[in-house]
């Protein structure tokens, strides 16, 4: 009796082909595909392994080699994939919802819910690979098998959001995007509200400001740290002192940094806090240390949570609701599923700020 052959793999080439298939039938390129060069860096693959999925779509008819001006397409967008993209909308994140910060999970619900009353499903992907320092393998399989008609990109670092802008998928980015990129995007204005933070914080009386963010450098966080410096440098507070303290996402580098915070010479009245979850850490390392919150340091959270609302004292903070960050987002997406190009580029929100219990005017002497 014979032996069963194994399902194999599907090789970089096939992949490849799948993938430049998929970008044509959805019209992303017209009359030419892009040169050699730009589809190689665009995905991630050997200029071998491009010219053999290029030699493959050449036999099926797709394309075809003209001397000195590149690869012409001869085969154009087919309508039942259109038709198979107009009706879906993808968001991809680096967490599976139930693992994000509440406040994003309940935006989208909210988005979910605008969608199902216009008839359209949102589907929701998730993982670390499609992050990963060179993701383009991944997300090539993933809109390749996937072939939505708009993406959301959500908590997207440089990498991801430069892989969607040169493979022309439709997207938008669910905060902001990096400089250079032409990528559509909806956020909360991170610059005008740590510029407020600050002016709070000098106006109670404060000169020597400091703000925790993490290291990831996400485009919202770079914004931040830009408004806070600036809120610090252009006051009429010339003795200001704005200080910016860096940790890695855990709980042991959050520790040092805070550590540091209580150590600095002369002593920091005032710190803002990037993301929820670190202000509550921040604030039970100061409290285990004896820092009295806002006797001795006032703290602001950049970020809102509803758990915020139970600590104790209430963290001065910014809030919006989730509806109004789904209806940021849904012209845009309505925009793409048409084929229409989003013509506000940038929109940005300025939550309220809530002044909680958290800050107060520094000590006389401090």
């Amino acid at each position: 009796m014979p032996t069963p052959s194994l399902p194999q793999r599907q090789s970089l080439v096939a992949q490849t082909v799948a993938f430049l298939h998929a970008q044509i039938e959805g019209g992303a390129w017209q009359g030419w595909l892009p040169s050699e060069r730009s589809l190689c860096e665009l995905l991630q693959v050997s200029r071998n392994t491009l010219r053999a999925a290029l030699a493959q779509m050449k036999q099926e008819g797709r394309i075809r080699p003209v001397h000195g001006a590149g690869n012409e397409i001869l085969v154009t967008r087919g309508p039942a994939v259109d038709q198979r993209r107009s009706r879906d909308v993808a968001l991809l994140a680096p967490e599976p919802i139930e693992r994000l910060r509440p406040m994003q999970s309940l935006w989208i619900d909210e988005m979910r819910a605008l969608l199902s009353e216009r008839g359209l499903r949102l589907r929701v992907f998730h993982g670390h690979h499609y992050f990963a320092a060179k993701p383009g393998p991944a997300l090539q399989k993933l809109v390749t098998r996937n072939p939505h008609g708009c993406w959301i990109l959500m908590l997207a670092g440089e990498t991801v959001q430069r892989w969607f802008s040169r493979a022309r998928i439709p997207c938008i980015v669910a905060g902001s995007s990096y400089p250079g990129l032409d990528l559509p995007f909806r956020d909360l204005d991170h610059r005008a509200m740590c510029r407020h933070a600050a002016g709070v914080l000098l106006g109670l009386g404060h000169r020597r400001l400091v703000m925790l963010t993490q290291k990831s450098r996400r485009a919202g966080d770079l914004e931040s740290e830009a408004g806070f410096l600036e809120g610090v440098k252009k006051s009429r507070h010339t003795g200001a002192e704005a200080l910016v303290i860096y940790h890695d996402e855990t709980i042991e580098s959050l520790a040092l940094a805070v550590r540091r915070i209580i150590k600095l010479q002369p002593a920091a009245t005032a710190l803002l806090v990037v993301h929820p979850h670190y202000y509550l850490a921040a604030a039970s390392r100061l409290a285990q240390s004896g820092v009295k919150i806002p006797g001795e340091i006032s703290m602001i959270s950049r970020d809102d949570d509803p758990f915020l609302s139970f600590i104790v004292p209430v963290p001065a903070r910014y809030v919006v609701s989730p509806h109004l960050l789904a209806k940021s987002l849904l012209r845009p997406v309505l925009d793409l599923l048409d084929g229409h190009v989003v013509t506000q580029r940038a929109s940005l929100i300025m939550p309220e700020f809530v002044r909680g219990e958290s800050v107060a005017a520094p000590r006389a002497g401090d």
